[in-house]
């Protein structure tokens, strides 16, 4: 009889353990706000730091539904040795699933200012000639790159102005308002 009320006892520990676990699974209110608290320090990043408050609202909601999805616990998540580098990983995953390579998203990866002090475009463009711009430019890329992976790489090692994604804003310049840049190779002799 002591075994089976020990065991009546255990399984009944277990069970509330199990699901007072279940209970706590979603994070409430204060973690989610505490999540987002510490994305506002990816704010900075260059496909970030373009976007309306509104648009960041909405990508801090999708990578913070992403980590209540695998971390449901939030004590769990939050106890990570690397939960800086867990976060940052989550952020940029985002990031990538997010350039559907369209012209609202090269607006994001390439400001306009960025475009005109790297002497691409001209300044004083109006918004409707940006936008022209920004239609080419997606167009040429998803012509260029078979796969988004691709697209990106590109962009991380754009480094020089005769990068392959330079040629193609160039392009796009010249073909929508008459616009040039000679590019010249300096080699030393």
């Amino acid at each position: 009889m002591k075994r089976f009320l020990l065991s009546a006892f255990v399984a009944f520990i277990a069970a509330v353990s199990i699901t007072g676990c279940s209970q706590q699974a979603k994070w409430n209110r204060q973690e989610r706000q505490a999540l987002r608290e510490m994305l506002r320090e990816y704010r900075e990043l260059a496909y970030l730091s373009d976007l309306t408050e509104a648009e960041y609202m909405l990508f801090s909601d999708d990578v913070t539904a992403a980590i209540e999805g695998d971390y449901p616990v939030y004590t769990s998540f939050i106890e990570l040795p690397g939960v800086n580098d867990t976060v940052q990983v989550y952020v940029v995953t985002t990031i990538v699933e997010e350039l559907n390579t369209d012209a609202r998203n090269m607006r994001h990866i390439y400001p306009y200012q960025y475009l005109v002090g790297s002497n691409i475009l001209p300044s004083g463009l109006d918004r409707a000639q940006q936008n022209a711009f920004y239609k080419c430019l997606s167009q040429k890329v998803n012509n260029t790159y078979p796969d988004v992976t691709s697209f990106v790489n590109a962009v991380l090692a754009d480094s020089t102005n005769t990068s392959q994604m330079a040629q193609l804003q160039l392009q796009c310049a010249s073909d929508l308002f008459g616009w040039t840049v000679e590019i010249i190779d300096i080699t030393e002799q």
